[in-house]
């Protein structure tokens, strides 16, 4: 499919559905991309899974309940992070331990309480690779509501986020609420997960946090411009694979993601100053550069 046909088929009435997809997957990666950027950044990726999992009892009871499945998971997620956090303080055991055990348990929860639910093999699906069918207008609206309060929030406090991402005891020592942030950026991903699972599905959802924005640590050294390729990242990826998906009649998440991997594949090669071939095609040019200085330096030793 050519690209004017699909832009021709985004602005076809009988396909409704198709604009809508592309409106949450470009507005769900924007925000995942920039929200990644911290949890990259902390090196807790593991809390991205076990949120992605800790939705899935409220998509449940929402589907049982017939009740938005955005709403119904951004409870569930929330609810799970305050308590991640709060079992957290116990230093006995470690955050990434703590995140196992609630990673499965209300994974387990979710699917008890949807397969009490007629018809639920179908749902499940659904809920696990995404669709970008059916997709009602309040959730489009909510998305973008969300979104917008996701990243204000990010903005607004950046500088502690990142404060706290990168040394916790230094943030203990200047006074910082270092539980709260905790508590702020658990709701945060929470949040980014849940305006996502629509397209990309609850399995895939850990991509778009944690690609785009390994991506970016590749090509920049600065945290402001990782900052803003991330979600450049996220997004161009969300359009390619919605077209490829759609050209080809792939499931969107994958598509989606594969397309992410492709850029991160890329940038892991050919990044300015971290890729592998771009270090190893420098590092000859500087082992020469550096032969022809030593030979035309006199020698001293028989003077």
């Amino acid at each position: 499919m050519s690209i004017t046909d699909f832009l021709t088929d985004l602005f076809n009435p009988d396909l409704a559905f198709l604009p809508k997809a592309l409106a949450i997957a470009v507005m769900s990666s924007v925000v995942c991309g920039v929200v990644g950027c911290y949890v990259v950044l902390r090196g807790m990726a593991f809390i991205g899974d076990a949120v992605a999992h800790a939705v899935f009892p409220g998509l449940a009871v929402a589907f049982v309940l017939q009740g938005s499945l955005v709403l119904g998971g951004a409870v569930a997620g929330i609810a799970t992070a305050l308590l991640i956090a709060v079992f957290a303080q116990n230093r006995r055991l470690k955050e990434d331990s703590l995140i196992g055990v609630f990673l499965v348990a209300t994974f387990a929860l979710g699917i008890v309480i949807i397969s009490q639910a007629p018809g639920y093999a179908g749902s499940l699906q659904q809920f696990l690779f995404g669709s970008i069918t059916g997709i009602p207008d309040r959730d489009l609206y909510l998305v973008g509501g969300t979104g917008l309060v996701i990243l204000g929030l990010a903005f607004a406090l950046h500088k502690e986020l990142v404060a706290v991402s990168l040394d916790r005891e230094m943030s203990r020592a200047i006074g910082l609420p270092v539980f709260w942030l905790d508590i702020l950026l658990y709701v945060l991903v929470t949040l980014a997960v849940v305006i996502s699972l629509q397209t990309i599905g609850n399995i895939l959802v850990l991509a778009l946090l944690i690609i785009p924005a390994a991506t970016a640590r590749l090509l920049t050294d600065r945290l402001g411009m990782m900052m803003l390729l991330a979600p450049i990242v996220g997004g161009a990826s969300a359009v390619v694979g919605l077209y490829l998906s759609w050209s080809y009649d792939t499931p969107v998440g994958g598509t989606i993601v594969l397309v992410t991997t492709a850029a991160f594949l890329t940038s892991w090669l050919f990044a300015p100053r971290h890729g592998l071939l771009t270090k190893r095609w420098r590092r000859p040019r500087g082992n020469a550069l550096g032969e022809q200085m030593t030979a035309s330096e006199p020698s001293y030793q028989n003077s």
